[in-house]
């Protein structure tokens, strides 16, 4: 009989087994594929403003425009962004832009200029921040019932400051922020504001350990205990990012509109919400893309932009947005049962 012969070595029957791509390589791929989807979703809009209003949407200004209108809630968006990632939520964001920018528009304030009004719009954001973080994290409340008190209490403190009526700011230099003598290469001041907060944003997530332990932090809080996290201060420190966040963002609101009302930051909360879902970042936690945040706030504000530009009515605005969260949710779940 003869004997049988082994495979030579090298062949398809001894050769080790494919390996499976690092989760990393698999996480940048699905990344980069969402990434290139939102900017195909928002090149689609600018085409749809194109033809529809090509002389009015495609104008310099009204582009500076939808720009300068998406660096507020831009801006409140980033922190929005840490916040979920770290399996929590903010419902708070608006209200706290709403107080931070009347208290800033006092007429005791502006006696300081614009370093006063700068200052005291980011003390009271990383204030109302503080509070939040201390009763989530040390008060162990559900982060929804404790923004929501924090929304309350920020937009009744903000009305009773105001009494109701528009603080105007008598401020030149932070008028002439708004100005077109201001813009650089024609890009607003504002705008270069968003860009570095982002900026900042995106690499202390993908960069630093505090973005690392955010991650671990939303994907499983035991576990990253276990690991050596504090995970109660890395909360308050994220409710302090997201605090600071709606500071820088009324100031930029006061800049825009010259003035600070306690209707300011309306809905703030929801838009941050929904654009950091549809950019990618994962409601339950423990997944955030602060590039992805920051196209969702592109779409909505040229969605808002083309349906003004187009005399649509406001409620169908609403229902188009609806249906964008609606569909970005369901998409995240079907990818998340594939992982």
């Amino acid at each position: 009989m003869t004997q049988p012969v082994s495979p030579p070595r090298g062949s398809a029957e001894t050769a080790a087994p494919v390996s499976e791509p690092p989760a990393w390589r698999t996480l940048a791929a699905r990344t980069d594929v969402r990434t290139l989807s939102l900017l195909g979703v928002l090149l689609a809009l600018i085409a749809v403003g194109g033809l529809t209003r090509p002389d009015e949407f495609l104008d310099t200004r009204n582009l500076q425009l939808v720009l300068t209108q998406a660096s507020v809630v831009g801006v409140v968006t980033v922190g929005m962004t840490f916040v979920i990632t770290s399996g929590g939520i903010d419902l708070s964001v608006g209200a706290i832009v709403a107080l931070a920018s009347v208290w800033a528009t006092t007429v005791a304030t502006q006696e300081y200029g614009l370093a006063g009004i700068l200052f005291t719009a980011v003390v009271v954001g990383v204030g109302c921040g503080l509070v939040n973080g201390l009763l989530v994290a040390y008060g162990a409340m559900v982060p929804f019932i404790a923004t929501l008190a924090m929304l309350a209490s920020a937009r009744g403190l903000a009305l009773q400051i105001t009494d109701g009526r528009t603080q105007i700011v008598t401020v030149d230099a932070v008028l002439r922020l708004g100005e077109r003598d201001a813009y650089v290469l024609g890009v607003p001041p504002l705008v270069l504001v968003f860009a570095f907060v982002t900026v900042v944003g995106w690499l202390v997530l993908n960069r630093t350990t505090f973005g690392r332990r955010t991650i671990a932090v939303g994907g499983n809080p035991e576990a990253a205990r276990l690991a050596g996290i504090d995970v109660r201060r890395q909360r308050l420190y994220l409710y302090l990012l997201s605090g600071l966040c709606c500071g820088i963002a009324a100031f930029l609101l006061i800049v825009l509109s010259g003035s600070g009302q306690n209707t300011n930051g309306n809905l703030y909360e929801l838009d941050a919400i929904a654009a950091a879902i549809i950019g990618g970042t994962l409601l339950s936690g423990g997944r955030g893309t602060v590039t992805g945040s920051v196209l969702g706030v592109l779409i909505f504000t040229t969605i808002t932009n083309i349906f003004a530009l187009n005399n649509l009515q406001s409620d169908v605005q609403q229902i188009a947005k609806g249906a964008i969260i609606v569909a970005a949710v369901l998409v995240q779940r079907r990818s998340t049962s594939t992982t």
